[in-house]
């Protein structure tokens, strides 16, 4: 017999009859999506409230380096590092950590917090960003090879005129005088990444070679390279 063809009381005692024989598994079943909701809603408000103690943790940090306290900065930096590391507050705070360890001449120090926010960066773009400084402080270093493996390992669409110029320069270095000027020219035919006036010190460095600054090369503003937080 069909259940379709049940009178209302026979079907009412089946159901009843599932009901008692499935009734721990239908428990168990709203327990656990009630520990999953409230689970989920927990973690929300944990991503919310770590997320607002960072962002209160970089402020200090942009107050320490507004106040000219390079000292004090670098202890928030390593706050932020230390206890939101998978933050992007922590991010942006290891690239402030090398910018203040470049004022002070520290270029191990200022390579060792690159290296922490090339890692965890979540962002492409923000990854491609600190390679480019990564390869400024080895070149800085003297490590021309580090340099160009860091830049020649960058999406082809990834702040393309400074690639090229940072190429050109590990080029320099490293005695390549061919490849430099190439690279060179190469970065004044993509402009749009170059901060204002960078292109008429990149001329500079390819006349110095005995190139040519591409015909079609203008002076673009573009945008700037430096992350928001």
């Amino acid at each position: 017999m069909s259940f379709d063809v049940l009178d209302e009381h026979e079907q009412g005692e089946l159901v009843q009859k599932w009901l008692r024989e499935n009734a721990a598994a239908i428990a168990a079943g709203i327990a656990l999506g009630l520990v999953l909701i409230f689970g989920w809603r927990q973690w929300n408000s944990h991503q919310a409230s770590q997320n607002e103690a960072a962002a209160s943790r970089y402020q200090a940090l942009a107050e320490a380096v507004e106040a000219k306290k390079p000292d004090d900065a670098a202890k928030v930096a390593d706050t932020l590092r230390s206890d939101f590391p998978k933050s992007a507050y922590a991010v942006l705070a290891a690239l402030q950590q090398a910018e203040i360890a470049v004022g002070k001449n520290d270029l191990a120090g200022a390579a060792s917090a690159l290296d922490w926010a090339r890692e965890h960066a979540q962002d492409d773009s923000l990854a491609a960003l600190i390679a480019l400084r990564s390869a400024r402080v080895k070149l800085a270093q003297g490590d021309a090879d580090g340099a160009l493996k860091l830049v020649e390992a960058l999406p082809a669409d990834s702040y393309a005129s400074s690639a090229a110029e940072l190429r050109g320069d590990a080029y320099l270095k490293l005695g390549r005088t061919d490849d430099a000027r190439k690279a060179y020219a190469e970065a004044l035919a993509n402009t749009a990444d170059m901060m204002m006036g960078q292109d008429s010190a990149l001329k500079m460095k390819l006349d110095d070679l005995g190139g040519n600054a591409p015909a079609a090369a203008a002076v673009v503003v573009p945008a700037m390279e430096k992350p928001a937080p």
